[in-house]
Protein backbone atom coordinates (compact mmCIF):
# COMPACT_ATOMS: atom_id res chain seq x y z
CA UNK A 1 0.00 0.00 0.00
CA UNK A 2 1.11 3.26 1.44
CA UNK A 3 4.42 2.34 3.08
CA UNK A 4 7.67 0.64 1.03
CA UNK A 5 8.85 -2.48 3.11
CA UNK A 6 12.34 -1.57 4.56
CA UNK A 7 14.99 -4.10 4.51
CA UNK A 8 16.90 -4.27 7.85
CA UNK A 9 20.81 -4.05 7.02
CA UNK A 10 22.42 -7.02 8.35
CA UNK A 11 26.45 -7.37 9.31
CA UNK A 12 28.10 -10.78 9.44
CA UNK A 13 31.18 -11.75 10.74
CA UNK A 14 33.34 -14.33 10.41
CA UNK A 15 34.37 -16.26 13.59
CA UNK A 16 38.08 -16.62 14.42
CA UNK A 17 38.14 -20.56 14.41
CA UNK A 18 35.69 -20.32 10.86
CA UNK A 19 37.96 -20.68 7.63
CA UNK A 20 36.93 -18.69 4.92
CA UNK A 21 38.06 -19.10 1.18
CA UNK A 22 41.87 -19.56 1.89
CA UNK A 23 43.02 -20.98 5.65
CA UNK A 24 46.10 -18.63 7.13
CA UNK A 25 49.64 -20.62 7.83
CA UNK A 26 49.99 -21.53 11.68
CA UNK A 27 52.81 -19.29 11.85
CA UNK A 28 50.04 -15.99 11.69
CA UNK A 29 47.31 -17.82 13.93
CA UNK A 30 48.25 -16.09 16.58
CA UNK A 31 48.75 -12.54 15.34
CA UNK A 32 45.16 -12.79 13.64
CA UNK A 33 43.85 -13.88 16.81
CA UNK A 34 45.13 -10.53 18.35
CA UNK A 35 43.94 -8.67 15.55
CA UNK A 36 40.30 -9.83 15.52
CA UNK A 37 40.14 -9.96 19.23
CA UNK A 38 40.91 -5.97 18.64
CA UNK A 39 38.31 -6.04 16.08
CA UNK A 40 35.61 -7.53 18.25
CA UNK A 41 36.25 -4.45 20.90
CA UNK A 42 36.13 -2.13 18.59
CA UNK A 43 32.97 -4.16 16.72
CA UNK A 44 31.31 -4.30 20.28
CA UNK A 45 31.70 -0.77 21.12
CA UNK A 46 30.23 0.50 17.79
CA UNK A 47 27.37 -2.09 18.70
CA UNK A 48 26.72 -0.39 21.86
CA UNK A 49 26.88 3.25 20.42
CA UNK A 50 24.41 1.93 17.74
CA UNK A 51 22.19 0.16 20.33
CA UNK A 52 22.24 3.37 21.92
CA UNK A 53 21.69 5.89 19.29
CA UNK A 54 18.29 3.64 18.26
CA UNK A 55 17.35 3.88 22.16
CA UNK A 56 17.16 7.53 21.91
CA UNK A 57 15.30 7.49 18.80
CA UNK A 58 13.38 4.74 19.78
CA UNK A 59 12.14 7.41 22.83
CA UNK A 60 12.03 9.96 20.87
CA UNK A 61 8.86 8.22 18.79
CA UNK A 62 7.46 6.93 22.00
CA UNK A 63 7.20 10.64 23.27
CA UNK A 64 5.43 11.60 19.90
CA UNK A 65 2.41 11.19 18.53
CA UNK A 66 1.21 9.18 15.37
CA UNK A 67 -1.39 10.68 13.63
CA UNK A 68 -3.53 9.67 10.33
CA UNK A 69 -5.12 12.21 8.19
CA UNK A 70 -7.95 10.61 5.77
CA UNK A 71 -8.32 12.64 2.55
CA UNK A 72 -5.10 14.03 2.77
CA UNK A 73 -5.04 14.59 -1.08
CA UNK A 74 -7.95 17.11 -0.43
CA UNK A 75 -7.56 20.75 0.08
CA UNK A 76 -8.35 20.77 3.80
CA UNK A 77 -6.35 17.77 4.43
CA UNK A 78 -3.42 18.41 2.74
CA UNK A 79 -3.09 21.44 4.95
CA UNK A 80 -3.11 19.45 7.86
CA UNK A 81 -0.71 16.60 6.51
CA UNK A 82 1.53 19.53 5.73
CA UNK A 83 1.24 21.07 9.64
CA UNK A 84 2.08 17.63 11.24
CA UNK A 85 4.72 17.47 9.39
CA UNK A 86 6.20 20.63 10.30
CA UNK A 87 5.60 19.44 13.94
CA UNK A 88 7.81 16.52 13.99
CA UNK A 89 8.58 17.06 17.16
CA UNK A 90 5.19 16.25 18.37
CA UNK A 91 3.65 14.34 15.48
CA UNK A 92 4.79 11.15 13.66
CA UNK A 93 2.09 12.53 9.81
CA UNK A 94 0.41 9.67 7.53
CA UNK A 95 -1.83 10.36 5.70
CA UNK A 96 -4.00 8.11 3.45
CA UNK A 97 -5.21 9.15 -0.33
CA UNK A 98 -7.50 7.89 -2.67
CA UNK A 99 -5.33 7.75 -5.80
CA UNK A 100 -1.55 7.23 -7.22
CA UNK A 101 -2.37 10.23 -8.93
CA UNK A 102 -3.06 12.24 -5.19
CA UNK A 103 -0.40 10.54 -3.65
CA UNK A 104 2.05 12.04 -6.02
CA UNK A 105 0.45 15.66 -5.58
CA UNK A 106 1.31 15.45 -1.81
CA UNK A 107 4.94 14.23 -2.18
CA UNK A 108 4.70 10.79 -2.80
CA UNK A 109 6.23 9.78 0.90
CA UNK A 110 6.60 6.17 2.35
CA UNK A 111 3.74 7.66 5.49
CA UNK A 112 1.36 8.22 2.45
CA UNK A 113 -0.83 5.07 2.10
CA UNK A 114 -3.58 4.72 -0.84
CA UNK A 115 -6.73 2.98 0.18
CA UNK A 116 -10.50 3.04 -0.62
CA UNK A 117 -12.13 3.75 2.41
CA UNK A 118 -15.25 1.66 1.51
CA UNK A 119 -13.17 -0.96 1.70
CA UNK A 120 -11.71 -1.71 5.48
CA UNK A 121 -9.51 -4.49 4.21
CA UNK A 122 -7.35 -1.65 2.25
CA UNK A 123 -7.28 0.90 4.87
CA UNK A 124 -6.20 -1.25 7.75
CA UNK A 125 -2.71 -1.12 7.21
CA UNK A 126 -2.60 2.81 6.93
CA UNK A 127 -4.74 2.60 10.76
CA UNK A 128 -2.60 0.03 12.52
CA UNK A 129 0.05 1.44 15.16
CA UNK A 130 -1.18 5.41 14.87
CA UNK A 131 -2.37 7.15 18.30
CA UNK A 132 -5.45 9.51 16.90
CA UNK A 133 -7.30 9.73 13.46
CA UNK A 134 -8.19 13.07 11.52
CA UNK A 135 -11.10 12.38 9.07
CA UNK A 136 -11.21 14.76 6.67
CA UNK A 137 -12.86 12.00 3.55
CA UNK A 138 -15.80 13.77 2.12
CA UNK A 139 -18.35 12.89 -1.00
CA UNK A 140 -17.40 15.43 -3.89
CA UNK A 141 -20.51 16.95 -5.87
CA UNK A 142 -19.58 17.29 -9.50
CA UNK A 143 -20.95 19.81 -11.87
CA UNK A 144 -23.06 18.43 -14.78
CA UNK A 145 -21.37 19.86 -17.92
CA UNK A 146 -23.04 22.41 -20.12
CA UNK A 147 -23.95 25.14 -17.82
CA UNK A 148 -24.00 28.88 -18.94
CA UNK A 149 -23.69 31.17 -15.93
CA UNK A 150 -24.85 34.03 -18.67
CA UNK A 151 -28.42 32.47 -19.44
CA UNK A 152 -29.58 32.79 -16.02
CA UNK A 153 -29.33 28.94 -15.19
CA UNK A 154 -28.77 27.14 -12.16
CA UNK A 155 -26.05 24.71 -12.26
CA UNK A 156 -26.91 20.98 -12.03
CA UNK A 157 -24.65 18.80 -9.52
CA UNK A 158 -24.37 15.06 -9.92
CA UNK A 159 -22.22 12.64 -8.03
CA UNK A 160 -19.79 9.12 -9.73
CA UNK A 161 -21.36 5.98 -8.94
CA UNK A 162 -20.17 4.48 -5.95
CA UNK A 163 -18.96 7.66 -4.93
CA UNK A 164 -22.42 9.12 -3.17
CA UNK A 165 -22.57 10.11 0.59
CA UNK A 166 -24.14 7.43 1.42
CA UNK A 167 -21.21 5.51 0.07
CA UNK A 168 -18.16 8.30 0.77
CA UNK A 169 -19.97 10.24 4.08
CA UNK A 170 -21.51 7.30 5.80
CA UNK A 171 -20.24 3.81 5.11
CA UNK A 172 -16.66 5.10 4.26
CA UNK A 173 -17.01 7.02 7.78
CA UNK A 174 -18.20 3.85 9.62
CA UNK A 175 -15.00 2.08 8.19
CA UNK A 176 -12.51 4.32 9.58
CA UNK A 177 -14.30 4.74 13.04
CA UNK A 178 -14.33 0.68 13.36
CA UNK A 179 -11.04 0.02 11.68
CA UNK A 180 -9.64 3.28 14.35
CA UNK A 181 -11.86 1.10 16.97
CA UNK A 182 -10.19 -2.37 16.57
CA UNK A 183 -6.75 -0.69 16.81
CA UNK A 184 -6.99 0.82 20.02
CA UNK A 185 -6.78 4.48 18.27
CA UNK A 186 -6.88 6.54 21.28
CA UNK A 187 -8.69 9.89 19.62
CA UNK A 188 -10.53 10.56 16.76
CA UNK A 189 -10.95 14.37 14.90
CA UNK A 190 -13.88 13.88 12.59
CA UNK A 191 -14.53 17.55 10.18
CA UNK A 192 -18.00 17.76 8.87
CA UNK A 193 -19.89 20.65 7.80
CA UNK A 194 -22.38 22.97 9.72
CA UNK A 195 -26.39 23.15 8.90
CA UNK A 196 -26.90 19.01 9.50
CA UNK A 197 -29.99 20.35 11.72
CA UNK A 198 -31.92 21.43 8.69
CA UNK A 199 -33.26 18.32 6.39
CA UNK A 200 -33.89 21.13 3.86
CA UNK A 201 -30.59 22.35 3.90
CA UNK A 202 -29.50 23.65 -0.02
CA UNK A 203 -26.63 21.18 0.48
CA UNK A 204 -28.81 17.96 0.73
CA UNK A 205 -30.48 18.69 -2.91
CA UNK A 206 -26.88 18.86 -4.68
CA UNK A 207 -27.24 15.41 -6.88
CA UNK A 208 -29.76 14.20 -4.45
CA UNK A 209 -27.22 12.74 -2.21
CA UNK A 210 -28.49 14.04 0.80
CA UNK A 211 -24.69 15.00 2.28
CA UNK A 212 -25.73 16.75 5.35
CA UNK A 213 -27.96 13.51 6.92
CA UNK A 214 -25.48 10.92 5.73
CA UNK A 215 -22.71 12.89 7.38
CA UNK A 216 -24.48 13.69 10.47
CA UNK A 217 -25.12 9.97 10.47
CA UNK A 218 -21.25 9.07 10.48
CA UNK A 219 -21.07 11.64 13.37
CA UNK A 220 -23.43 10.32 15.94
CA UNK A 221 -21.96 6.85 14.73
CA UNK A 222 -18.40 8.64 15.95
CA UNK A 223 -20.43 9.73 19.42
CA UNK A 224 -21.76 6.26 20.13
CA UNK A 225 -18.47 4.53 19.73
CA UNK A 226 -16.41 5.02 22.95
CA UNK A 227 -13.85 6.51 21.72
CA UNK A 228 -12.50 9.68 22.43
CA UNK A 229 -13.60 12.44 19.68
CA UNK A 230 -14.17 15.57 18.69
CA UNK A 231 -16.38 16.82 15.73
CA UNK A 232 -15.85 19.76 13.80
CA UNK A 233 -18.86 21.63 11.71
CA UNK A 234 -17.00 23.54 9.93
CA UNK A 235 -18.39 26.66 8.19
CA UNK A 236 -18.21 28.31 4.40
CA UNK A 237 -14.54 26.91 3.80
CA UNK A 238 -12.26 29.52 2.13
CA UNK A 239 -9.07 29.38 0.49
CA UNK A 240 -7.55 31.93 2.36
CA UNK A 241 -4.31 32.76 4.88
CA UNK A 242 -5.24 31.26 8.16
CA UNK A 243 -3.87 32.52 11.83
CA UNK A 244 -5.04 36.05 11.71
CA UNK A 245 -9.05 35.87 12.91
CA UNK A 246 -10.64 35.55 15.50
CA UNK A 247 -12.72 31.75 15.96
CA UNK A 248 -16.00 31.63 16.75
CA UNK A 249 -17.70 28.28 18.31
CA UNK A 250 -21.44 27.28 17.90
CA UNK A 251 -24.33 24.84 18.37
CA UNK A 252 -27.10 23.87 16.44
CA UNK A 253 -25.96 25.52 13.33
CA UNK A 254 -27.09 28.97 15.67
CA UNK A 255 -24.08 30.83 13.19
CA UNK A 256 -25.60 30.04 9.58
CA UNK A 257 -28.03 32.97 11.13
CA UNK A 258 -25.50 35.47 11.44
CA UNK A 259 -22.88 37.02 8.80
CA UNK A 260 -20.00 35.20 10.28
CA UNK A 261 -20.32 31.45 8.78
CA UNK A 262 -17.38 30.92 6.94
CA UNK A 263 -13.82 30.01 8.17
CA UNK A 264 -10.18 29.82 6.16
CA UNK A 265 -8.82 25.92 5.81
CA UNK A 266 -5.81 26.52 7.97
CA UNK A 267 -7.64 27.97 10.48
CA UNK A 268 -9.51 24.49 10.47
CA UNK A 269 -6.76 22.26 9.81
CA UNK A 270 -5.38 23.98 13.13
CA UNK A 271 -8.29 23.17 15.30
CA UNK A 272 -8.15 19.87 14.18
CA UNK A 273 -4.69 19.49 15.36
CA UNK A 274 -5.06 21.15 18.47
CA UNK A 275 -7.63 19.21 19.39
CA UNK A 276 -5.56 16.38 20.10
CA UNK A 277 -3.69 18.33 22.88
CA UNK A 278 -6.61 19.26 24.93
CA UNK A 279 -9.06 17.20 26.72
CA UNK A 280 -11.02 20.41 26.56
CA UNK A 281 -12.01 19.40 23.24
CA UNK A 282 -12.45 15.46 24.19
CA UNK A 283 -16.29 14.50 23.92
CA UNK A 284 -17.33 17.41 22.49
CA UNK A 285 -19.37 18.60 19.07
CA UNK A 286 -19.04 22.19 18.29
CA UNK A 287 -19.81 24.20 14.82
CA UNK A 288 -16.81 26.51 13.77
CA UNK A 289 -16.25 29.74 12.15
CA UNK A 290 -14.49 32.79 12.34
CA UNK A 291 -15.07 36.98 12.29
CA UNK A 292 -13.68 38.77 9.30
CA UNK A 293 -10.04 39.80 9.61
CA UNK A 294 -9.16 42.91 11.30
CA UNK A 295 -12.21 42.20 13.39
CA UNK A 296 -11.68 40.56 17.44
CA UNK A 297 -8.10 39.28 18.26
CA UNK A 298 -6.63 36.29 16.44
CA UNK A 299 -7.01 33.28 18.35
CA UNK A 300 -4.08 31.78 20.15
CA UNK A 301 -5.15 30.27 23.27
CA UNK A 302 -6.95 27.26 21.71
CA UNK A 303 -7.48 25.79 25.80
CA UNK A 304 -9.75 28.12 25.86
CA UNK A 305 -11.58 27.69 22.60
CA UNK A 306 -12.43 24.44 23.28
CA UNK A 307 -13.49 25.16 27.17
CA UNK A 308 -16.20 27.19 25.86
CA UNK A 309 -18.26 24.09 23.79
CA UNK A 310 -20.55 22.84 26.38
CA UNK A 311 -22.08 20.31 23.58
CA UNK A 312 -21.48 16.43 22.85
CA UNK A 313 -23.49 15.98 19.97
Amino acid sequence: MGMATRVPFVSATLSPNQCHKYCLPSSLKLLTSLQFSHSSSLSLATHKRVRTRTSVVAMADSSRSTVLVTGAGGRTGKIVYKKLQERSSQYIARGLVRTEESKQTIGASDDVYVGDIRDTGSIAPAIQGIDALIILTSAVPLMKPGFNPTKGERPEFYFEDGAYPEQVDWIGQKNQIDAAKAAGVKQIVLVGSMGGTDLNNPLNSLGNGNILVWKRKAEQYLADSGIPYTIIRAGGLQDKEGGVRELIIGKDDEILKTETRTIARPDVAEVCIQALNFEEAQFKAFDLASKPEGAGTPTRDFKALFSQITTRF
